[in-house]
């Protein structure tokens, strides 16, 4: 692999499936570190695995990245606020996992605002159903009755769940998801929660920064546990029946 210009991210070879190193990264923009390959599930396993991962416009070619800092939610840190730890003690929802994978992605695909855009394309959307079919990808549904009101979806490795995206079509129907997977993640002895970047509404959530080094080597530490394939099920209160 070579750089594009000495300065710039590197240029994958279409017929390998690894990556430079994440400390390759650029500075500005912060992470960039790679452009171009494909969206194979090979491809994808390998950069979560190593701390990478994909994030482009329509329009844009492919573009791996690994920030410096990382956004982070490790065992404990969750932050639930007082509204919604009620919320969930009243059961105003249901959860389930894997229940519903193509609708979550689907959803948090949609535009936020009229005239919007969305970097889940949908050539994005396809790459992480198929990686649901092969049991890395998992979606967390929130549900009112029986309508599907929230969700997130992600990956996992070893004992670490990477987040994605997550929707929300009615109050706190996104943070539900969030806090069901906390909690079952947790149950399963899972390590880290990653939040790619640490944004104001994720550090609400209780998201801080990591250094790259630091995130790098507590991934490589998670992968040393075996996946938990799916379909996965939440067993926690509420469970949707």
């Amino acid at each position: 692999m070579q750089r594009i210009y000495p300065d710039g991210p590197y240029l994958l070879d279409p017929f390998e499936r690894g990556f430079p190193a994440p400390e390759q990264a650029l500075d500005e923009p912060n992470g960039l570190l790679a452009v171009g390959g494909d969206l194979s599930p090979e491809r994808l396993l390998e950069a979560y695995r190593h701390g990478i991962f994909p994030w482009f416009s329509p329009g844009e070619p492919l573009l791996w990245w690994s920030p410096d800092p990382r956004g982070v939610i490790l065992p404990g840190d969750a932050h639930l606020s007082r509204s919604l730890r009620k919320r969930l003690r009243r059961g105003d929802y249901t959860t389930s996992m894997d229940r519903a994978f193509p609708e979550v992605i689907r959803a948090c695909a949609a535009p936020r605002e009229i005239g919007g855009g969305t970097w889940i394309t949908r050539e994005m959307q396809a790459a992480y159903i198929a990686l649901h079919r092969l049991g890395y990808a998992h979606s967390v549904e929130t549900w009112r009755d029986d309508e599907l009101v929230g969700g997130l979806y992600g990956i996992s490795l070893g004992a670490a769940f990477y987040g994605e995206s997550m929707f929300s079509r009615t109050d706190d129907a996104s943070k539900v998801a969030y806090a069901r997977l906390v909690e079952q993640t947790a149950a399963w002895g899972f390590g880290l929660i990653d939040a790619q970047l640490v944004s104001p509404h994720m550090q609400s959530l209780g998201t801080r920064p990591m250094r790259r080094s630091e995130f790098l080597a507590l991934n490589q530490r998670m992968q040393a546990s075996e996946t938990r394939l799916g379909p996965w099920t939440y067993t926690g209160p509420h469970a949707h029946e």
